[in-house]
């Protein structure tokens, strides 16, 4: 036994262990190594204090700063300390020397350092064929390791080659090779020389075979390299050849074209600087550059936009009152809108685009107006949708240093358009969302004020644009979805629905031609009379808008078109007159019914008005009472405010139960009902507080509400009404259903103006400021149920002309009746 052998085994009871990170220190190895850790210094100044001998073990996790003994490696090796040196910032370098194998047997004291009991690994072996030939086989491995990685000098093979012992042999060259800490462990935990020389053997084929692919992809990189210098070098000499022939390049004749399109073009100055600078940069990069493609697409876009050129609007106020007449059927306000604003320009050059929003329910024209406002203006029309969009890069574009980055849609609409005034709509405005990308309304402040929009930045373009002259037109379904700082900026424009008699109009005048067009049939003598389209609104739409109408108006024709391509039709199909009573054969049995639920009075049953998004709706509230408790249920998807509505009315109803002729305990042992039906759409909002309560009165004192009366308005607990909004898509609504009685709050006088004068010529609207008043208007009279005779002045009461107060409460000519039938 060696005499080192002898010494460690000789201390094999107690010896300090000292954790490395990274390091695989093997017997016969001499390394230095940089120690820090607290209780790696600790166990070195107990191993100086002894026989300077010291277990060093890898850790398992070379990322972890204080191991714990099941973090650390149970086979390492026992090591003199040879030399120690003290740093002045407390770290200290050692030169070990490994001596022999060993396996932690106990971890004998954790604290302050490791203290360990090993067992060495040694094992002798006598030298056979075997052990021979795997030396043989590993030396010839790792020299050829040694002559195809030329990572390790050949002094290294030289004194490996002079090895004799297997197990040293094995240790030595796993120590020169830069192998994972992972494989060298491997070796390391092999105590038999013969398997050490095994595993060794097969970790040196293994990386044999990875420095292969290595001098092969380097072989392929080198090549590639020769290849770009020799290139390179080749436009060299022809840039050479092509100088001394006077003859220009690609680059510099490219360089000329931009600089001809750039004076052509007639650019603002700051923009004609700034594309001079980037033709230079152009200029100067190789031409397989990868940033010379970004630099054209950027010039392109800079030629491309319409940076001065204008279109020359049409100021004939009285031709483009025909155009927007011959595109349009009503929508009196927006054309008046669309009039002043070419009436103001024909006085000065000076004004600024007008930014309108139309704020409507679907199918109402909003995007068509848009289109027929561009073509009265003798203007270029683009349009893109907002729907969706999420990304403030969407409006303001993406900056040049990302890959494929373009414009924001509004330069992007810019250069569609080809001029600097344009009509541009901004679809479905109400739409937009945000998210951690940006917020693409805020972006929209800027381009939507005409204070700020003269000069507008994209990030891509990164030079101010003049959006001052441009007709900016957005939509919206809803106004509440706007937000606020966004719609300040804008003149909103409501355009809230049609009423019939519009829709019959455009019906004719408009959806019936087109859709003749657009089926093949203008060569046949079709006709629409005026009851068909009537009959299709009544019973087969129920919509603000008319894109129902017209998809029912197409599904006629397109019958009509295969009846007349039909070889039985004969010349009989050559002339088509669709009427009234020919519209259920083409679209079978009625959606809706018209008129039919207002015929009877019915106790409990109260008809409300509301405003939804595709415009004014009837609301039919039910009302049940029935022995109970004293509950009161809500159902049909009602929201806080619509159920806060129904808990007033329900307060009231008990404050006046006398006064009604109701049994004033009713509330301790009767449960109410209050239901709105189609219980799957989400209902909010206070206008149906009065026609609650008047259900609430009904069902409660057993007196039916009239039928043919639809009322709004906000209840308070002493009964008092307040204004709501929407009245006139309520009225709309009304109209639309044959309810032409509508009871409103008095404060909503003012609101009767934007009414339509069709429509309010048909109908009787009774104004009220108390709930006393209501009642008084929608509940029979007790006379009535009790089947007494009514004069002539009880059927002008009926009647209800349309009654306006003036000033204070006014006294309803049907005041309840509060007794009973004798």
């Amino acid at each position: 036994m060696p005499k080192e052998e002898a010494k460690a085994a000789r201390a094999t009871d107690l010896i300090p262990l000292l954790p490395l990170r990274g390091v695989i220190v093997f017997p016969y190895m001499t390394v230095p190594l940089d120690v820090g850790r607290d209780r790696s210094v600790a166990a070195l100044e107990d191993a100086m204090m002894n026989d300077r001998l010291i277990l060093l073990a890898a850790q398992k996790q070379a990322k972890v700063n204080e191991p714990t003994p099941k973090e650390i490696h149970e086979v390492g090796t026992i090591s003199e300390v040879k030399q120690l040196a003290r740093y002045p910032d407390g770290t200290i370098r050692v030169l070990v020397e490994g001596i022999q194998r060993a396996r932690i047997a106990e971890y004998v004291q954790v604290d302050p350092f490791y203290k360990v009991r090993v067992e060495p690994m040694e094992v002798s072996e006598r030298m056979t064929k075997e052990t021979e030939a795997l030396m043989r086989s590993v030396l010839g491995y790792f020299e050829s390791y040694v002559r195809v990685g030329k990572k390790i000098p050949t002094e290294v093979l030289a004194s490996v080659q002079a090895i004799e012992d297997p197990g040293r042999l094995a240790d030595d060259i796993a120590a020169h090779l830069p192998l994972r800490t992972e494989d060298k462990q491997k070796v390391l935990e092999a105590a038999s020389p013969r398997l050490r020389l095994e595993r060794l053997c097969a970790i040196l084929l293994k990386e044999m075979e990875i420095l292969e692919l290595e001098k092969k992809i380097n072989s392929r990189v080198r090549k590639q390299m020769e290849r770009t210098q020799k290139e390179y070098y080749l436009r060299e000499q022809m840039k050479a050849i092509q100088k001394e022939l006077g003859e220009r390049d690609d680059r510099s004749q490219e360089g000329e074209e931009y600089r001809e399109k750039i004076a052509a073009a007639k650019l603002p100055k700051e923009v004609e600087e700034r594309a001079l600078r980037e033709v230079e940069r152009l200029e100067k990069m190789p031409p397989m550059a990868a940033e010379a493609v970004v630099v054209r697409t950027y010039l392109d876009w800079l030629l491309a936009l319409p940076w001065t050129y204008k279109t020359q609007d049409r100021l004939d106020i009285e031709a483009a009152a025909r155009v927007l007449d011959e595109d349009h059927y009503g929508l009196e306000k927006v054309k008046e809108r669309i009039l002043e604003f070419l009436a103001v320009r024909q006085l000065t050059s000076k004004l600024k685009g007008p930014i309108l929003c139309f704020v409507g329910p679907p199918g109402v024209g909003k995007t068509s107006l848009g289109k027929s406002i561009a073509r009265a203006l003798d203007r270029k029309f683009v349009r893109f949708s907002l729907g969706g969009v999420r990304d403030e890069a969407e409006i303001r574009g993406h900056r040049r240093t990302y890959v494929g980055a373009l414009p924001g849609k509004i330069i992007q609409a810019m250069r569609q358009a080809g001029s600097k005034n344009p009509v541009i709509l901004l679809d479905e405005v109400d739409k937009m969302s945000y998210d951690f990308r940006g917020d693409p309304s805020s972006a929209l402040l800027e381009v939507l004020d005409p204070e700020q929009n003269a000069a507008f930045g994209d990030h891509y373009i990164e030079i101010p644009f003049d959006l001052s002259d441009v007709m900016f037109i957005t939509t919206a379904n809803v106004l509440h979805a706007i937000p606020k700082p966004l719609a300040d900026r804008m003149e909103i424009i409501a355009i809230p629905g049609y009423t019939e008699e519009e829709k019959v109009q455009i019906g004719l005048h408009f959806l019936v031609p087109k859709q003749i067009k657009e089926n093949g049939l203008e060569r046949y003598d079709i006709e629409f009379t005026e009851g068909a389209i009537r009959t299709i609104i009544r019973q087969y739409t129920r919509e603000a808008g008319v894109r129902g109408l017209e998809r029912e108006i197409s599904s006629i024709l397109r019958k009509i078109a295969k009846k007349v391509v039909s070889e039985s039709a004969g010349a009989d199909a050559s002339r088509v007159v669709v009427d009234a009573a020919d519209i259920e054969g083409y679209l079978g049995i009625p959606h809706y019914r018209y008129g039919v639920a207002e015929s009877e009075d019915r106790v409990g049953v109260a008809t409300g008005l509301a405003v939804t998004e595709v415009g004014g709706d009837i609301l039919a509230i039910e009302v049940s009472v029935m022995r109970g408790t004293g509950k009161l249920t809500l159902t049909g998807k009602l929201g806080d405010v619509m159920k806060e509505s129904a808990q007033a009315g329900f307060t009231y109803i008990r404050s006046r139960a006398d006064e009604l002729g109701i049994d004033p305990n009713f509330y301790q042992d009767r449960d109410v009902h209050i239901h709105v039906p189609e219980g799957a759409i989400p209902k909010d909002g206070p206008s149906a507080g009065i026609a609650m309560a008047t259900a609430l009165a009904s069902a409660l004192s057993g007196r039916p509400v009239r039928c043919d009366i639809a009322m709004t308005g906000e209840i308070t607990l002493r009964g008092r009404i307040l204004p709501v909004g929407g009245v006139k898509e309520k009225i709309v609504a009304a109209h639309r259903a044959g309810v032409f009685t509508v009871v409103l709050p008095g404060e909503n006088r003012k609101d009767i103006e934007e009414v339509p004068k069709s429509v309010l010529d048909s109908m009787k609207l009774v104004f009220v400021d108390h709930m006393d008043e209501v009642l008084g208007v929608a509940l029979q009279r007790r006379e009535e149920l009790c089947g007494g005779e009514r004069s002539a002045d009880d059927e002008d009461e009926r009647a209800l002309p349309a009654i306006v107060h003036d000033g204070p409460p006014a006294p309803v000519p049907n005041q309840i009746y509060y007794g009973s039938c004798q």
